[in-house]
């Protein structure tokens, strides 16, 4: 008797100690990114840069990271080793932004950016499916508190950098930025090895533990059902358009707010500080309705919602009403991340859970790679006010594909 109260008691301590850690370490990596949107117009000033090739520094960086996910994943169920890699994906995604503050080329710009989206892209693969496997009948609530920390940080940092903006150049806040992110990543190598080694201690009340790698063999017959999983497909070419919509909006928006609305640094961090916490407050309602009521049915409302967003913020133009849109966009924009990712999980083999969202990763990063650059053509040649129809058109997009995917696969599949 006393051996089986053990596996139910134990898991649950452990997997809530790992959700908090590793989501402030996700609030980090996008932490990071949110700085460098806040900074763009910035550089783009100092360094003369157009809308197009604005757009073409986010390109770079996510064409990166669209060619290192599915390696990233590969990497994580075959060899495992969670907390090593997600401190070295902490580490690479904050120390490249130390190197921007020593360059005034554009073309160490781009490959600075370009060696943040390998990095950043480490982190989910690894990530989510390790918190999936610990919940996994509560899959949309604890993902979408992973989620919450990257709207944290997504939210804080430009409403901090925006303050701090008033005090230091650019140059001197992203070597400033460095520090936080290598302290938590000796704190993720430390606390998660702890775990790891604890998780081999007690092997034997943890029968049902699945191993930190596998072999090439079985990697090899995982994959090959992968490619041929038609609800991974239609929810990550779905997702890649959710993307473009999301990135280039985060490219843009703070380029409208600084250039077309005239808006000082802290304003232009105070907006980006509401889009994100929006996000925040909707990511853990949208998660547990989603464990309710089906992923399909969160993820459609939200998307026609933020179409109709968008159209309103293009309407609204150069007044109030834009910024306070900002919001409600905020809102639908960001509920569904975690929705989308614990779908995905439903739909594919525990074992191959990095692969999974290291191929879903990638190809959101090939539509974020996407989005940045025709918007920035758009608004050179049509206005920047062109580039927010274009966001609803993407969105609308994104839904016609989570449309095609069948009714049945939207629901819950706890038994996965």
């Amino acid at each position: 008797m006393s051996s089986a109260t053990i596996p139910l008691d134990s898991p649950p301590e452990k997997s809530f100690r790992e959700v908090w850690l590793i989501s402030i370490g996700h609030a980090l990596t996008h932490w990071y990114p949110a700085t460098f949107y806040l900074l763009l117009p910035l550089i783009g000033k100092e360094l003369g840069l157009s809308y197009s090739q604005i757009g073409l520094v986010m390109t770079c960086q996510y064409i990166a990271g669209a060619v290192s996910n599915v390696p990233g994943g590969m990497l994580v169920d075959t060899v495992g080793k969670k907390g090593l890699l997600m401190a070295l994906s902490l580490f690479w995604v904050g120390f490249p932004y130390l190197l921007m503050g020593f360059t005034h080329s554009y073309l160490m710009l781009l490959v600075c950016v370009s060696m943040v989206g390998i990095g950043n892209n480490l982190w989910h693969p690894t990530a989510i499916p390790t918190l999936a496997r610990s919940y996994p009948d509560r899959k949309g609530l604890v993902l979408s508190m992973h989620g919450m920390g990257g709207n944290a940080g997504d939210a804080l940092a430009p409403l901090a950098i925006g303050a701090l903006l008033a005090t230091f150049s650019w140059r001197e806040i992203v070597v400033l930025n460095a520090i936080p992110g290598a302290v938590m990543s000796i704190m993720l190598l430390a606390f998660l090895g702890t775990l790891q080694f604890s998780r081999k201690a007690k092997k034997p009340v943890a029968a049902d533990a699945e191993p930190e790698g596998q072999g090439l063999a079985a990697y090899a017959e995982g994959f090959r059902s992968l490619v041929r999983n038609r609800t991974l497909i239609l929810l990550s070419v779905g997702s890649a358009f959710r993307s473009m919509t999301q990135t280039t909006l985060l490219t843009f928006l703070p380029v409208f707010l600084a250039y077309e609305m005239g808006y000082s640094p802290v304003w232009v961090g105070g907006c980006m500080f509401v889009l994100q916490a929006a996000g925040f407050i909707a990511a853990p309602i949208a998660g547990h309705m989603s464990d309710t009521m089906g992923r399909r049915r969160i993820i459609m409302t939200s998307m026609v919602m933020s179409a109709v967003v968008l159209v309103f913020m293009a309407f609204a133009g150069r007044t109030n009403a834009f910024a306070l849109f900002i919001a409600v966009l905020g809102f639908f924009l960001y509920a569904i991340r975690p929705v989308l990712q614990a779908w995905l999980l439903e739909a594919t083999p525990k074992n191959m859970g990095g692969t999974s969202i290291g191929m879903l990763f990638g190809v959101q990063a090939l539509g974020s790679s996407i989005g940045p650059i025709v918007g920035g053509a758009m608004a050179d040649h049509y206005g920047l006010m062109s580039t927010f129809y274009f966001l609803a058109f993407t969105i609308v997009i994104a839904n016609m594909f989570i449309f095609l995917i069948p009714a049945e696969a939207g629901k819950s599949a706890s038994g996965n």
